[in-house]
């Protein structure tokens, strides 16, 4: 299973993975977050920047955002639609989403797309996402939270096993866990200063025709399976795949193989200093 290039991960993500995955939380994150009048917006996890120039059009004149991405070619693919909209005023900068290289109380908003990032960064990121907020601003994050993928993690601890990696069953207890309950999250954004903490959560299905559409399908193949099967050696991953195809053809019965998530958006009010 080679690796994509970062110019071939913006590319898949603009085509195959904003347009179904992406615009869940969109849709979830307009459902809870005003824009304010004016003032500086922080977007963090930009990726292609669909969400962000849509609520750049949606903002007023006196409204400006600075777009956050750590894959600079998502970045010159959102720089590129921000300037066929006309909308010059906006930056968008390469930077690391749980270690900004940002001021503290900057932003007027801050809004993050958390979906895509490794779960153990989550707590820094969120930490930082409220150290750059101004006083007073919203932050929002949304992300995957506890007891999604559970179809996908049950498998995959059936085909270790089945492949006699008893030692890497802990992996997938690993990844189980490490998906932040909601309870965490908001206890991480009470301790990093934020106050008003509110969280909604949708249940999302991704629904696959057979193992082979599911395991090709780019929003798996390129950027949630390298997660999940990061602890796994290269030498046995190919046969591990095989397995959960196996696995998942078996159990499915033809009928196809849906992957649930817990889509959760997080927001709270920095602290009046």
């Amino acid at each position: 299973m080679p690796s994509k290039t970062t110019k071939e991960l913006a590319f898949i993500h603009e085509l195959f993975v904003a347009t179904d995955w992406g615009e869940r939380f969109a849709e979830l994150l307009d459902k809870h977050v005003k824009l304010p009048k004016h003032g500086r917006v922080l977007y963090v996890g930009s990726n292609t920047g669909g969400h962000a120039l849509a609520l750049m059009q949606r903002g007023s004149a006196q409204l400006t955002f600075l777009c956050v991405d750590e894959n600079k070619e998502s970045l010159e693919l959102a720089r590129a639609k921000a300037k066929a909209a006309g909308n010059s005023n906006n930056e968008f900068r390469a930077d690391t989403v749980d270690s900004l290289s940002l001021q503290d109380d900057e932003f007027a908003l801050v809004i993050a797309d958390g979906s895509l990032v490794h779960s153990e960064r989550i707590p820094e990121m969120l930490a930082e996402l409220v150290r750059v907020a101004a006083p007073g601003a919203t932050v929002a994050l949304a992300l995957p939270s506890y007891s999604s993928f559970g179809e996908f993690f049950s498998i995959y601890w059936e085909a270790l096993h089945n492949r006699g990696l008893i030692d890497h069953e802990s992996d997938v207890e690993a990844l189980i866990s490490v998906l932040p309950a909601i309870s965490a999250l908001e206890e991480i954004a009470a301790a990093a200063g934020l106050e008003e903490i509110a969280s909604s959560t949708t249940i999302e299905e991704f629904d696959y025709e057979s193992a082979d559409k599911f395991l090709q399908e780019p929003l798996i193949a390129d950027f949630l399976l390298p997660i999940w099967l990061e602890n796994l050696p290269e030498a046995e991953r190919e046969e591990v795949v095989a397995e959960i195809r196996r696995l998942i053809n078996e159990e499915s019965r033809d009928v196809g193989f849906a992957l649930t998530m817990k889509a959760t958006v997080v927001t709270g009010t920095k602290l009046r200093q």
